[in-house]
């Protein structure tokens, strides 16, 4: 069991729990990004729907028909909702297909990661979930085409010709990158969880159905309330797996109502060793100064702009609001490749905020200090909503960057 968890302990407790019958009906997974909680969250369904009856329950080499199904992500019995950004890894797999289809060499656990990997994006736009959404007549094309395309790379099926497989792969990559950057949304819809309830009362006659949803500490607060509801008297054939990246961020209600389970930070080489067993990957440069994970600094190096310009970029542009003067938008946008994929949009924000409070620490001036201080209270606050605004309702980010100005501007600092 969780053969596919490397280096975090909590996958023996987890193990133990399931075989001693003292699994709850609701788990929190909480630990660090990039740690392996969906990895688990996807392997603890699986196990826990399984339909075997001998030794052979719950482990990976199972051949039941509900294990084929959850290792390609196509059972009926899940369901996978909650904010993330996927496209990264998706490009990150798809590398790892192409070279396995020109060297020969793990192709097959390969052709599960690219497939798997799109399938993380693909399962979130379930039609038991988006069902008399306003944008479900734009997604269903998308995710037909998708599915189409991913037929012919699946097994137990041949493999295409390299030509033929590196043009498949590249549609696919292309229409996931509009999915996610036209549909994923920031705040998880009120009405997913409200469907999804009605899903998770449905028995099933073997095994469990499992309900994941992942970082609920990015809930608003109409659906923390409808997710709680839920929880107080869950249906005895549904597991509820959850996850954050910030648990002190959860509503102490529904931490009442879940057992955590906690994920470490792994030590460096052991994510390097993740990112060659997994992607069989040339480990990059690691940069000591970056906060963020190895695994997260991997996974960023397919981004079309380099983690290093973003960050030029946007200290740039606060350096020329600070100065008075107006940075040109335009430009921004399409030095950014109009922030595609849309996690660039969110790095450049962050940039944005840890460069501005980076500039207050350069100023003498009690009375200038404490009025900058105020407009970066402003500050989080729109870059926030404007983010929200993009992923909601299709704004553009020449729009977002306006907003940013603006905060500016209604200071009179510009």
């Amino acid at each position: 069991m969780f053969d596919n968890l490397l280096y975090q302990d909590v996958s023996n407790l987890l193990a133990k729990d399931f075989v001693s019958h003292k699994l709850p009906q609701a788990v929190l997974l909480s630990g660090p990004q990039s740690s392996g909680k969906l990895t688990c969250a996807l392997e603890l369904a699986r196990i826990v729907s399984c339909h075997s009856k001998d030794e052979n329950k719950g482990n990976w080499s199972c051949s039941c028909l509900s294990c084929l199904k959850h290792k390609a992500l196509i059972s009926s019995d899940l369901l996978l909702t909650g904010a993330r950004d996927c496209t990264l890894e998706i490009s990150a797999a798809a590398q790892t297909l192409m070279q396995a289809a020109n060297s020969g060499e793990h192709l097959v656990s390969a052709r599960y990661l690219f497939v798997r990997s799109v399938r993380k994006l693909t399962v979130r736009f379930n039609p038991i979930l988006i069902e008399g959404d306003a944008k479900a007549s734009k997604i269903e094309p998308l995710i037909v085409s998708i599915s189409e395309l991913l037929e012919e790379i699946e097994l137990p099926g041949e493999l295409p010709k390299i030509e033929k497989l590196e043009k498949i792969v590249k549609k696919i990559n292309e229409k996931a990158k509009d999915l996610e950057s036209g549909f994923m949304y920031d705040s998880l819809p009120v009405a997913q969880i409200r469907k999804a309830s009605i899903w998770a009362r449905y028995t099933v006659s073997e095994g469990k159905k499992v309900l994941i949803i992942e970082n609920i500490d990015r809930m608003q607060e109409g659906v923390r309330n409808a997710l709680l509801k839920i929880l107080e008297e869950p249906p005895t054939d549904t597991l509820f797996i959850l996850t954050t990246t910030r648990r002190s961020a959860v509503m102490p209600t529904i931490l009442s109502r879940v057992r955590t389970y906690s994920f470490k930070e792994r030590a460096v080489n052991q994510q390097i060793e993740v990112i060659q067993r997994v992607f069989h990957g040339i480990v990059p440069p690691i940069e000591k100064k970056n906060t963020k994970t190895v695994i997260q600094q991997y996974l960023n190096s397919f981004l079309p702009v380099s983690q290093e310009r973003i960050t030029s970029i946007a200290n740039s542009f606060v350096e020329t609001l600070h100065n008075k003067r107006m940075p040109d938008i335009d430009k921004i946008v399409k030095e950014m490749k109009n922030f595609e994929p849309r996690v660039m949009l969110k790095m450049f924000f962050n940039e944005i905020l840890f460069s501005h409070e980076q500039s207050l620490r350069a100023i003498t001036d009690a009375q200038k200090n404490s009025e900058w201080q105020e407009v970066g209270v402003k500050l989080v606050h729109t870059l926030r909503q404007s983010y929200s605004d993009v992923l909601t309702f299709n704004q553009s980010p020449v729009s977002a960057l306006e907003q940013v100005v603006f905060v500016f501007l209604e200071e009179g600092l510009l």
